[in-house]
Order: C-alpha cells, then sequence, then structure tokens
C-alpha cells in the first residue's frame, strides 16, 4: 500500500518528527549526532542565512562534503532555502568539481576547510559570485562563511520552507561510467514516491528502525535511503564515512542496527570478512537490501546461508529517483533477479522498435512513473532521447519470466557483440565469481579484427590463494557456451567502480592500451 503520509514537504516532516520525537537521534556519524529538534532548528538557522547570503529560490547550492551529519544537515537546509542541492563526490577530481561546479551554475558551496582553497580556485570564473561555507576551523580565506556559526544561529529572515513538492530540488550527477556526466534534475515528490511505495511497504522501514549506512551520500541510491526515507518515517541512521569491512562487521554486531542498505561488492566483502567465524551473529539485524549493481545469485545465496539475515536485491537508477524494482521478504523470489515492479510503476522491455518483448527475452527496460525525472538540467537534446512519450529509456537490458520477476542483464552500450552474437558482461562475471580463486572481476569488450568484439576478463585473485589462468578458463567452458568465454585474462588489483558499486568499463578497457 502506498504510504501517502510519507509524501510531505521536507520542512513538514521535520516538524512532524520534532514534535513526535524531538530528542529521539535522527542521524549520526562517528564524531556527532543530531536529534530531530535539533534539526529542525539548525537546517532553518542554515536556510536562513542562505538566503541572507543571497542565494535565491532555485539557485544552486553544492554540497562537497564527506559522508557526515553535516552533509545531510546541508542537504535539508538547502531544501528549506528553496534552492537546489547539487551533491559532488568528495573523491571527485579537480576536473570532475570544476565541470560540476560550472555545469550547474553553483551559487554557493559548502565544503570542509581543506578543500575551500580548491573550490574558491575553481569559482574565481564564475560570472556571478559564489557564496562559499567551510565545515571545520581549517585555515580559510576570511570570506570564507563558517558552517557551524550559521547552524547555531537565527538569521535575520526565516527559512522559506517551500511547499511544493513537485520544484527541482537535486541535481544529481549520472556516474559517467560511458560518457560525460549529466545533471538529472529529481524532486521531493519524487523522491519520497519511493519511500511511499517501496522502503516504507516493502521494508517495513519506519521508526523503529536504527540503520547502518556505508552508502556514499552523493549518490541517488543513498539520499533516497538513508537520508529522505529515515527523515520521512522517522528512523535513526548512523553514516558511516566510507564503507570498511572490519568495521562495518564491528558495528553489526553490536546489535544496535535493524537495517543495512548496501551495494553487491559490499555485501561480497562481508561475506569473506565473515567467513571463518563460527557462530557469528549480527544481533537485531532484521534486513538488507542491495541495489546500484547487479547482485550475483550466487552471493546473494551465500549471504543469506551463512548469515541467515534476508539480503533484498533491487534495481534502481537516479533518473527514476532509485528505485524501479524490488524483491519483497514475503513470498517468492527469484535469485538473481531484481524483482518485480514497485506498486504503481509502469515498466515494459522492448525490442529495438519499440515493441514489447515475450516471457524470456531480452530488451530494453522503459519506466513510467511518478518518481521519472523531470529531465536532465540544461540537456534538452539528452532529455529528448531518454524521455519518449512520458518513457524513460534507461539503456538497460533485462528479461522477465511469467510472474513479472525481471533480470537485469547489462547495458545496450555495454554489450559485446561477437560475430553478430550478443555476449552480457554480467552473464561471464556470475560464472567467474563462482571460481574459489576469484575475489572480484569484471569483463569487457575489446575490438578484434575478425569478430568485431570479443570479451576480456579482468579478476583480482582472492587474497592466499593461487588464481591459474587454465583452470579459469575451463571453469568458465563448463558453463558459458564457446563464443562467451573471455579471449583475455588480466589479474588487477582492485576493480574500478563508482560509489554505487557500478564497474567503471572505460577505464578497464584503457588499462588494455597501456
Amino acid at each position: 500500500m502506498l504510504r501517502t503520509d510519507l509524501i510531505a514537504p521536507i520542512a513538514e516532516l521535520l516538524r512532524r518528527h520534532a514534535a513526535a520525537r524531538g530528542q529521539k537521534c535522527a542521524y549520526r556519524d562517528a564524531q556527532t549526532a543530531v536529534t530531530y529538534a535539533a534539526l529542525l532548528e539548525r537546517t532553518g538557522n542554515l536556510a536562513s542565512h542562505l538566503a541572507d547570503h543571497g542565494v535565491a529560490s532555485g539557485d544552486t547550492v553544492a554540497i562537497f562534503l564527506p559522508n557526515s551529519v553535516a552533509w545531510v544537515e546541508s542537504l535539508i537546509a538547502v531544501a528549506r532555502a528553496g534552492a537546489i542541492g547539487v551533491p559532488i563526490s568528495y573523491e571527485s577530481t579537480e576536473t570532475e568539481i570544476g565541470y560540476r561546479l560550472a555545469d550547474a551554475d553553483c551559487k554557493a558551496v559548502i565544503t570542509t576547510a581543506e578543500r575551500a582553497e580548491l573550490v574558491a580556485k575553481l569559482t574565481a570564473s564564475a560570472v556571478s559570485r559564489v557564496t562559499l561555507i567551510a565545515t571545520d576551523r581549517g585555515t580559510c580565506n576570511a570570506a570564507t562563511l563558517r558552517y557551524q556559526d550559521l547552524v547555531t544561529a537565527p538569521a535575520r529572515s526565516a527559512p522559506r520552507d517551500p511547499a511544493s513538492l513537485h520544484d527541482d530540488a537535486f541535481i544529481l550527477y549520472t556516474s559517467g561510467t560511458t560518457g560525460r556526466a549529466k545533471g538529472v534534475r529529481l524532486t521531493v515528490h519524487g523522491m519520497l514516491w519511493v519511500t511511499a511505495a517501496c522502503w516504507a511497504p516493502i521494508t517495513g522501514l519506519s521508526e523503529r528502525d536504527t540503520m547502518l549506512s556505508p552508502l556514499p551520500l552523493f549518490h541517488s541510491y543513498a539520499l533516497n535511503l538513508p537520508v529522505l526515507s529515515t527523515l520521512a518515517t522517522g528512523a535513526t541512521c548512523h553514516i558511516m564515512e566510507k564503507f570498511s569491512t572490519g568495521e562495518a562487521v564491528r558495528l553489526l554486531k553490536t546489535g544496535e542496527f535493524t537495517f543495512f542498505p548496501g551495494v553487491p561488492t559490499m555485501f561480497h566483502y562481508l561475506l569473506q570478512a565473515t567467513h571463518g567465524e563460527k557462530d557469528l551473529k549480527f544481533p537485531n539485524l532484521r534486513l538488507c537490501v542491495s541495489a546500484g549493481a547487479i547482485m550475483p545469485a550466487t552471493l546473494n545465496r551465500q549471504f543469506e546461508d551463512r548469515l541467515s539475515i534476508p539480503l533484498l536485491d533491487g534495481y534502481g537508477i537516479t533518473e527514476t529517483s532509485t528505485m524501479v524494482t524490488m524483491n519483497w521478504p514475503t513470498g517468492g523470489r527469484v535469485f538473481g533477479s531484481c524483482g518485480i515492479a514497485l506498486p504503481g510503476l509502469a515498466v515494459r522491455i522492448v525490442d529495438p522498435n519499440g515493441r514489447d518483448v515475450g516471457p524470456g527475452d531480452e530488451g530494453e527496460l522503459i519506466v513510467r512513473g511518478p518518481n521519472v525525472m523531470p529531465g536532465y538540467y540544461n540537456k534538452p537534446e539528452e532529455t529528448r532521447n531518454a524521455l519518449r512519450a512520458g518513457w524513460y529509456h534507461t539503456g538497460d537490458l533485462a528479461k522477465s519470466d511469467e510472474n513479472g520477476f525481471i533480470t537485469i542483464t547489462g547495458r545496450l552500450k555495454e554489450l559485446i557483440i561477437r560475430g553478430g552474437q550478443n555476449i552480457a558482461p554480467a552473464e561471464i562475471e556470475e560464472v567467474v565469481n563462482t571460481f574459489a580463486a576469484v575475489l572480484d572481476c569484471a569483463v569487457v569488450g575489446i575490438a578484434h579484427e575478425h569478430l568485431g568484439e570479443v570479451p576480456a576478463l579482468f579478476v583480482v585473485p582472492r587474497p592466499g590463494k593461487s588464481l591459474e589462468t587454465e583452470a579459469l578458463l575451463a571453469h568458465c567452458r563448463t558453463q558459458l557456451s564457446a563464443y562467451k568465454v573471455p579471449q583475455i585474462l588480466q589479474t588487477i588489483a582492485e576493480i574500478p567502480r563508482t560509489g554505487s558499486g557500478k564497474i567503471i568499463r572505460y577505464k578497464l578497457r584503457e588499462l588494455l592500451k597501456t
């Protein structure tokens, strides 16, 4: 059932929880915590100061911070100022930061004192003055505002607290695995619709939950679940600055946490880290959820068998405010699938001519519903290509069984076409990951003089295990058609991935050129 009560302006949600559970912890990190009552006050102060320093309704404000309570407060305050939040990964390169600040035309930037000088340099040539706010007490330019002063001291004006749910509230940049990152325009309504259609009714997220989140907050999955869905439901969220297998295991053992969201790579490392422990328990952890990348069926089964905790896989993308499909904790599941479409969301799988394919046949997944983006920021042509007659064309290849369970098989642009035969990298990766000496892997297509493309395999060996090339290829031959067996195998220390766990395949192709 759609939880329409959770779809409300951010200020209304804040006031609701401040009144009902004001002294309850809303968010915390390793250094600090904020209650719902304090969150209402601090974000109101910051929102008002942003307005007093020239941030107008509809202006863009970059949030360039590591995972932290300050990140969440900043995001909420920007929304309460009637402005548009532009999250930027704290690990971004100077080129990536500069591109996002210029592309989104950011009028203010909230960052750390450590990065303030870099941001000042990157915005020096901006047409209009850029307000710079630093969260800590490092050395800064005299013009830089101090975050702590702004969240604790009342401002001249009150926060704007927009009532509309349908105006642009966030610009999130795509991961850029296949090209230059695009700014995805998202709304409070679209984001909270996912909370109301997925996280609350399907996973049961509520004020009784305490979430441990290792997800990078600049990503849509994290913005939607640990940030906005925590706020909407009145839950508590502990934010890890970065994912650490050892720290995640330590925290989960305390019994404090009931809910753990991650990406497949995180669950893979958690499983490996706990393999040798007898009678391992994560007390009170009732549910894990995965999104951001394809979850191998073998990993899903092994995790649940080992830890006796449900691990529900779902599929989401930035352009749909995250989730499109989800497995449910009740009823049947198809391991390896990402579940069924969210209630109220329309999905189709179509061939290149736009015709629906039958059960078991592969095609492109397209989506229509309240959570689909209004479009890309300042990119009308790309918007027209992606949104056609109300349907968002994901570029992802998928199959559906007769019961509506959807399996993502790859991306149109990642598809390897070998001599006219289509090869999905994920199919090869699923097989390779079952080989005992493999810790992680990725497959890319490389040019071939006669066949067009052939698959190349990159493997991260498991520590302490000897990886024999011929044995691994023989393992592939037993489970894959001959044309799908990798033609090139290269060991690598780490698979390059985005913050959401997606493989950055072009970086692997670049390695083969060097």
